[in-house]
């Protein structure tokens, strides 16, 4: 498994999820009050630089076994690194209980994307069936896989979030498939 910068964990910028650029810079600012670079933290965690710099740059998180060792390191609390600012202790409650829900979300929304795209996987699959047996697919399946592909595209062009354009991409090659074994059903 790849520790480094396994997955996107949260949209970002919408307010409902943790901003990986705002917990990215939190990260960097508090590297460099330590006085250590990006080569000394992959070092004490036994990644790559490079994973580090992607933490910093906002462009992914790094694997939730990593956010203690990191912690520690520099001399923060986990929950901070997932607020993306040092909490107060008067706001401490408030954060956890925040931060607690924004990471039951990314699993929610993680077991949605999977079956989302399973589903997705099954639609093609069926798809082509139906076009080599020259039988059509139901007008509904078209629907579903439009509407889906149309709802992730969308939400990359949001989020920049390469997952949700291969997932819609998948659902619009399966509603065109769905098109063209209709036609081809009716010539």
């Amino acid at each position: 498994m790849d520790l480094e910068c396994p997955l996107y964990w949260f949209e970002s910028g919408k307010g409902k999820y943790m901003d990986q650029k705002k917990i990215g810079q939190f990260i960097r600012e508090c590297r460099k009050e330590k006085g250590l670079t990006q080569e000394q933290i992959a070092e004490q965690l036994g990644i790559s630089k490079n994973a580090v710099s992607k933490w910093e740059r906002g462009l992914c998180l790094m694997d939730m076994s990593l956010l203690k060792p990191l912690s520690e390191i520099l001399g923060i609390t986990v929950n901070d690194i997932l607020a993306g600012e040092r909490i107060s202790p008067e706001e401490f409650e408030k954060k956890t209980e925040e931060n607690i829900l924004n990471l039951s979300e990314r699993r929610d929304l993680k077991a949605m994307r999977n079956g989302i795209t399973a589903l997705c996987v099954v639609n093609l699959l069926l798809s082509i069936y139906c076009l080599w047996v020259k039988q059509s697919p139901s007008g509904f399946l078209s629907m579903i896989c439009g509407y889906n592909g149309i709802f992730y595209v969308s939400r990359y062009f949001a989020d920049k979030d390469r997952a949700n354009l291969m997932t819609g991409g998948m659902f619009l090659v399966a509603m065109v498939l769905n098109l063209i074994a209709y036609v081809v059903s009716t010539i």
